[in-house]
């Protein structure tokens, strides 16, 4: 009787978990490469390139600092 109930109550709650509706994912992965970056979501992907380094040279404390962006 007593493992009777423990499946009855297995089921219950099973079956109580199965009744909920679950929300859409609506994850995005984005990823850096060498030449491109890229972003995959769940209404497609999109690939870019990267731009262009910038670098300027900037003096802070009296020393010359190379600054890239």
């Amino acid at each position: 009787m007593r493992y009777l109930l423990i499946i009855a109550s297995a089921l219950f709650a099973f079956g109580a978990t199965m009744t909920f509706e679950s929300t859409e994912a609506n994850a995005v992965v984005c990823a850096k490469g060498v030449y491109r970056a890229g972003c995959a979501g769940a209404r497609g992907a999109v690939v870019v390139r990267k731009p262009a380094v910038v670098c300027r040279t900037v003096v802070v404390n009296g020393v010359r600092v190379r600054r890239c962006t």
